[in-house]
């Protein structure tokens, strides 16, 4: 019996692909994996390497010096962004505005000026192809997927949604802020494999 029917057929069985909410999600397990919904879907991905987090949190530490000074306006690495019922996405760098007091839920928040993708092997087609157009849908401002590989940076915003490849110099205007933040890639991926 040849194997290309088989195979047809097979193809042509409906799968059915569980769907989650945030909730269900929020009963998942402490095991090191990075548990995220986008619209229903479950993304899982392996815990980040060192090299991803020695990037992420040089950013954290940068945005979070240079914006020290404006009350309201944190930064936190890793973040969450809500939407109920199924999206549940947590960038690994997030520049938002508090409304008051901080938030006692990350559903709570609602102006996120920043979400940055550090792009690891496990994450890459996740980040690339559909974090960053989700980011954006969700109305976050602005997005960046931090390439190591090639030591760049892919900034889409809202209303310029193709990714500006940046070397160099990043600069970063916050919305609503007078003010312009200029981090320097070289330090960024200094010392990196």
């Amino acid at each position: 019996m040849p194997l290309l029917p088989q195979v047809v057929q097979i193809m042509a069985m409906a799968l059915t692909v569980p769907r989650y909410t945030v909730a269900d999600l929020e009963r998942f397990p402490d095991d090191g994996q990075r548990y995220e919904l986008l619209d229903g879907l479950l993304l899982v991905t392996p815990s980040p390497g060192v090299d991803h987090q020695l990037v992420a949190f040089r950013l954290a530490a940068a945005l979070a010096r240079a914006l020290e000074s404006r009350p309201g306006i944190q930064v936190v690495g890793p973040g969450v962004v809500v939407r109920e019922p199924g999206t549940q996405l947590q960038p690994d760098v997030m520049v938002f505005r508090a409304a008051g007091p901080f938030a006692a839920s990350w559903k709570e928040i609602r102006e996120v000026w920043l979400a940055v993708e550090v792009l690891s092997p496990g994450s890459r087609v996740y980040d690339r192809e559909f974090k960053r157009d989700a980011y954006l849908a969700l109305g976050v401002a602005e997005v960046w997927l931090v390439e190591l590989r090639e030591r760049v940076v892919l900034v889409s915003r809202a209303e310029r949604p193709r990714d500006e490849r940046v070397t160099g110099v990043l600069r970063w205007e916050p919305p609503h802020l007078d003010l312009a933040i200029e981090l320097d890639l070289a330090r960024l991926f200094a010392d990196l494999a």
